[in-house]
């Protein structure tokens, strides 16, 4: 990993029913353990793959909507510490998914965690709800749009159903980020695809790399993850020196496994200056040709 250069690990998981913390903790090591042994030096996991957690609470917990957030705040703690060890033994950037948090006036949102080598982290709150968040979970969304400093560069996170608003990923590439990491959730195949899409289409707009890393697998002991459908990937503008679908690399649907790909950032600035189209550069001109309508 250098200035410019990263390879990608992005996580296909499946939320497992484990008895307790000590087992979970296992699992994500080997996860990153796994991945920095490859030579990735930024992981992604999935949106509420920490829901995994629960199950160490019981199937009455897990099985619950409101007592799995309420029993999940209490290894907060411990996922945050057990990731800040993790990049530091292998000097590597991760983002940790998503973790629904409670905060200080009570309510939860749907918090991705960033850290760094060095041990620090910041997060991401999403910030548009899926209706199943907002009227069944009662989860709510964040205010703060955030742009994360990298050795290689500047990046940024969409949480799934935020992949789908163009100008959330707009501003963040007008700040100087040329990744954009896709945590997401999705139980249904027309969900994975919407998220798919909206990655795409950001890669198209931006010019930029958007890696998607979604969970996996049937989860018939939790009420929140209980069906998950998905395949990491690594979606890139559509032009020369690039692949003509813009899919770079994608895994295989719904298998447990790591996507690894290697990507060159100069390569967003080479296609932004010397590309077929403009997308990125021609953005602001689109609204010269939108017209609010007049009233009657």
């Amino acid at each position: 990993m250098n200035e410019g250069h990263v390879r990608i690990a992005a996580a296909q998981y499946w939320p497992e029913n484990l008895a307790t913390w000590d087992e979970a903790a296992q699992k994500i090591t080997r996860w990153v353990h796994e991945a920095a042994a490859q030579g990735a030096g930024l992981l992604v996991f999935p949106e509420y793959f920490s829901m995994e957690l629960t199950a160490s609470f019981g199937s009455g917990v897990a099985r619950s909507l409101p007592l799995s957030l309420a029993r999940l705040q209490e290894r907060l703690p411990d996922f945050l510490a057990l990731f800040t060890s993790l990049v530091r033994e292998h000097a590597v950037y991760i983002c940790a998914g998503s973790f629904p948090e409670r905060l200080g006036d009570g309510r939860y949102c749907n918090r991705s965690y960033f850290f760094t080598p060095e041990g620090h982290f910041d997060w991401q709150d999403k910030l548009q709800m899926t209706r199943f968040e907002a009227e069944q979970w009662h989860v709510s969304p964040g205010r703060d749009l955030k742009v994360f400093e990298t050795a290689f560069g500047r990046l940024a996170i969409n949480i799934c159903y935020d992949s789908e608003f163009p100008l959330f990923a707009r501003q963040q590439v007008e700040q100087g980020a040329n990744i954009l990491l896709v945590p997401s959730c999705t139980d249904t195949l027309a969900g994975y695809h919407r998220v798919r899409i909206g990655c795409q289409a950001r890669a198209l707009e931006n010019q930029c790399f958007v890696v998607q890393s979604p969970t996996v697998g049937e989860c018939p002991w939790s009420e929140s993850v209980d069906r998950n459908i998905g395949a990491a990937a690594v979606y890139t503008p559509v032009d020369y020196g690039f692949p003509p679908d813009g899919v770079l690399v994608c895994g295989q649907m719904n298998a447990t496994q790591w996507v690894f790909a290697d990507l060159d950032l100069a390569a967003i600035a080479r296609i932004r200056r010397e590309g077929q189209v403009f997308n990125y550069r021609d953005w602001p001109a689109q609204y010269l040709h939108v017209r609010r309508p007049t009233s009657a």
